[in-house]
C-alpha cells in the first residue's frame, strides 16, 4: 500500500516508482548514496512489485541493464545517486547508446535550493546541477524535473523517448527536494499514455516493390543482418526471406545469431576479421540488403572497398529505423526508414503476388557454390587451430571448446578484448539472444557484469561470461554480487596476461615496440596476474584454473551444473591474434594484411 502525504498525494519518488511498477519494471539495479536515499525508500515501500538489486559500481548497473534488455526485450532502471555516484554511469549509458538498448538511469542530483552554491557532490562550475550536461552526448535524452510536480510528465515522457523509435538509455536527473516534494494524486496510467504508441512504422510501399524488384533480378544478393534486426524480433521474418529466395546472410558483430550460424545460407562473420565466405559474398554482391547494420569500420574493413563491401557497383538496400544511419557511409541505391521486422513482413507479402519467385531462388545454385568453394578454402584455413594441442592454449581451441560446451539454449555474454574476436568468429550460436556483447562503445566490463543481468532475464537458462584478464580485475566486484543474489553464472577468465588486443596493434603497427601492455613481475619478468579462482573463492565463488585445451569444456559444463557462481581461469596464449578476410585502418600507421584471400576488384 503506497503511503501518502497528508493532503493524500504521492511524492516525486513514489510517483517514479509505482510508474515503473504500472510498466511492468521487475527490476532495479543501483547504489545508494545520500542523494537517492527517498528514491531507495520509495522502492523499500512497494518491494514485493518491483525487486531492488544492489551493485559495487555504478557501471555494473548499467552495464545489468544493457544485458537484461538484450536476453528480454524488457527495459529495466537503474539508480545512482550524486556526483561521482552518476558519473560512474556514463560508460554503461554510452555503450547501451550506440548499440540501441534501452533503460532509464534515475540519477539523483543536489536539492534545488542548493543548485549553483557548490554543494556537496554538485557539478555547478559550468551550470547548476549540471550533470545533465555529462551525458547529453551519450543517452538518448536527459529529462530534470526541477519540481514535485514536473515529476509525473518527466517520467511518462522519458519512458516514451525511451522505447519509441530508435530505443536508447534515457536519464532521468531527480534533485533531492523533488523526490521528496508532493507530485501528483495519481501516477500517470501507461495505458493511457504508452501502451497505444507503436513505433513499429513501416516503409514506403513503392519501396518494398522496388526492394523486391532488386532482390529478383539480383544473381549475387547477401543479406547483412545488423543489431536492429534481432531488436526488432524480425529473426523469424528473416529466416523466412533467406529460405525463401535463397539469398545468403552475413552478421556484423552485434548481428551474429540473427540466423543460425549453422543453417547452410549462413555466412557468419562480415568484418576486419570476416570469414572469408562472408566478406567474400559481401564484396562480390550485386545487390546488398542491409537490415539494421551500421557500416562502422570494423563491418567494412576502415571502409576500403574491395575487403567487406564493394559500394557502388554494388547496389546498396539501407533499412534502419533511424534515417540518421542510412546513407552514412555507403551510397544507396534504395534507403528506407522502418522497423525491420514490419518492413520483412512487407517484403513477403509482396512476394505472395509474384510470379517466379520459386524460378529466381533455383537460379541461385551457381552462386551459393561459388560461396560454398569460399566457404572450404576458409575451413582449410582454420583447421589447425582446432587440433592445437599447445600450452599456453591457443586461443582458437578456447573459443571452439567453450562453444562446443554450451548447451543450445545458453547465453554466452562477450566482454571486449582480443577474445570477442575469436569468440565472433568460431562460437556458432543457434538464436538471436545467445550471443550478447556491447560493439558500438566497447567498454571493458560489459561481459564480467552483464552476465548477471542476463541471468536475471533468463534465471532458467545457462548464462556464461567469457572476459579478459583485463576487464575481469575491473570489475571483480561482481563477485560479490553474485554471491549475494544467489546468481549462479560462470565467468571464463581469458587470462593471457596482457592487454593482448592492444599489444597486437603494438607489434603489429609499432615494430613490436611494447609498454603497458603486458601485465609482469617487476622482479623475475614473468607474465603475471591474481591467481582469479582464489579471488573467486575467497568471495564464496568456485573457482578453477585451466591449463589445457581438452579440460576446458569439462570445466564448462561442471560450472553451468554447479548452479552457482563459478569462475574458470584459462591460461590463454596471446601471441596469437585471429586473421580474417577483411583488413583494419589505423589512419597514419597504416593498414593490417589481409590473412587470407585479397582484394576484390569489380
Amino acid at each position: 500500500m503506497l503511503k501518502r502525504s497528508s493532503d493524500n498525494r504521492l511524492n516525486g519518488a513514489q510517483v517514479i516508482v509505482d510508474y515503473l511498477i504500472r510498466e511492468k519494471v521487475p527490476y532495479a539495479f543501483g547504489l545508494c548514496g545520500h542523494g537517492n536515499i527517498q528514491f531507495i525508500d520509495a522502492l523499500h515501500e512497494r518491494q514485493s512489485d518491483i525487486k531492488t538489486i544492489s551493485v559495487h559500481h555504478e557501471s555494473v548497473c548499467g552495464f545489468m541493464a544493457d544485458a537484461y534488455y538484450r536476453v528480454k526485450g524488457q527495459p529495466v532502471a537503474t539508480f545512482t545517486s550524486c556526483g561521482p555516484g552518476s558519473a560512474n554511469l556514463p560508460i554503461a549509458l554510452a555503450g547501451a547508446y550506440l548499440d540501441s538498448i534501452p533503460f532509464l538511469a534515475v540519477t539523483g542530483n543536489v536539492p534545488t535550493s542548493q543548485f549553483n552554491r557548490g554543494a556537496f557532490q554538485e557539478m555547478y562550475r559550468q551550470g547548476a546541477a549540471d550533470f545533465p550536461s555529462t551525458v547529453r552526448s551519450i543517452c538518448k535524452r536527459v529529462f530534470q524535473p526541477t519540481r514535485g510536480e514536473q515529476v509525473p510528465q518527466a517520467i511518462r515522457q522519458a519512458w516514451k523517448t525511451m522505447v519509441t523509435g530508435r530505443p536508447g538509455p534515457v536519464v532521468l536527473d531527480v534533485p533531492f527536494d523533488v523526490f521528496l516534494e508532493s507530485a501528483a494524486e495519481e501516477t500517470p496510467k501507461p495505458e493511457e499514455w504508452s501502451a497505444n504508441i507503436s513505433s513499429r512504422c513501416g516503409a514506403d510501399p513503392d519501396g518494398v516493390k522496388k526492394a523486391v524488384d532488386m532482390l529478383l533480378k539480383a544473381e549475387r544478393p547477401v543479406i547483412l543482418a545488423g543489431q536492429a534486426l534481432k531488436l526488432s524480433g524480425a529473426a523469424p521474418e528473416l529466416l523466412a526471406l533467406a529460405e525463401r529466395l535463397q539469398i545468403p546472410v552475413g552478421h556484423s558483430m552485434n548481428g551474429i545469431g540473427a540466423i543460425d550460424t549453422h543453417h547452410p545460407l549462413s555466412l557468419g562473420l562480415v568484418s576486419r576479421g570476416g570469414a572469408l565466405q562472408a566478406n567474400g559474398a559481401t564484396r562480390q554482391a550485386d545487390v546488398l540488403l542491409s537490415l539494421g547494420a551500421r557500416f562502422d569500420d570494423r563491418t567494412s574493413s576502415s571502409w576500403i572497398p574491395g575487403y567487406s563491401f564493394t559500394i557502388p557497383p554494388t547496389q546498396l538496400i539501407h533499412v534502419d529505423i533511424d534515417p540518421d544511419e542510412i546513407g552514412r557511409n555507403y551510397p544507396v541505391a534504395l534507403g528506407l526508414m522502418a522497423d525491420l521486422r514490419t518492413f520483412l513482413r512487407q517484403v513477403l507479402a509482396e512476394l505472395e503476388t509474384r510470379k517466379g519467385v520459386a524460378d529466381v531462388a533455383a537460379s541461385r545454385k551457381k552462386w551459393l557454390a561459388t560461396i560454398d568453394g569460399m566457404r572450404q578454402e576458409w575451413n582449410r584455413f582454420i583447421a589447425p587451430g582446432f587440433v592445437d594441442e599447445s600450452t599456453p592454449i591457443h586461443p582458437q581451441r578456447a573459443a571452439h571448446e567453450i562453444d562446443k560446451a554450451l548447451p543450445d539454449d545458453a547465453i554466452m555474454v562477450s566482454d571486449i578484448g582480443v577474445h570477442h574476436n575469436w569468440l565472433l568468429q568460431f562460437c556458432k550460436p543457434k538464436r538471436p539472444d545467445s550471443f550478447i556483447g556491447t560493439m558500438g562503445f566497447g567498454a571493458m566490463g560489459f561481459g564480467v557484469a552483464g552476465v548477471l543481468g542476463a541471468k536475471l532475464a533468463a534465471p532458467d537458462r545457462p548464462c556464461v561470461s567469457v572476459c579478459g584478464d583485463g576487464a575481469f580485475f575491473m570489475h571483480a566486484n561482481v563477485l560479490g554480487t553474485a554471491v549475494e543474489y544467489d546468481l549462479p553464472v560462470v565467468w571464463v577468465v581469458w587470462n593471457n596476461y596482457a592487454y593482448a588486443s592492444i599489444r597486437g596493434l603494438q607489434r603489429g603497427y609499432l615494430d613490436g615496440r611494447e609498454l603497458a601492455t603486458d601485465f609482469k613481475d617487476p622482479h623475475t619478468g614473468k607474465p603475471y596476474n591474481p591467481d582469479f579462482a582464489a579471488m573467486a573463492r575467497s568471495a564464496g565463488v568456485e573457482g578453477v584454473r585451466v591449463d589445457r585445451a581438452a579440460d576446458i569444456g569439462e570445466a564448462v559444463r561442471k560450472g553451468i551444473a554447479a548452479n552457482k557462481p563459478y569462475l574458470i581461469d584459462v591460461n590463454i596464449n596471446a601471441d596469437q591474434n585471429p586473421g580474417g578476410a577483411g583488413v583494419w585502418e589505423l589512419p597514419g600507421l597504416g593498414v593490417s594484411k589481409v590473412a587470407i584471400g585479397g582484394r576484390y576488384q569489380p
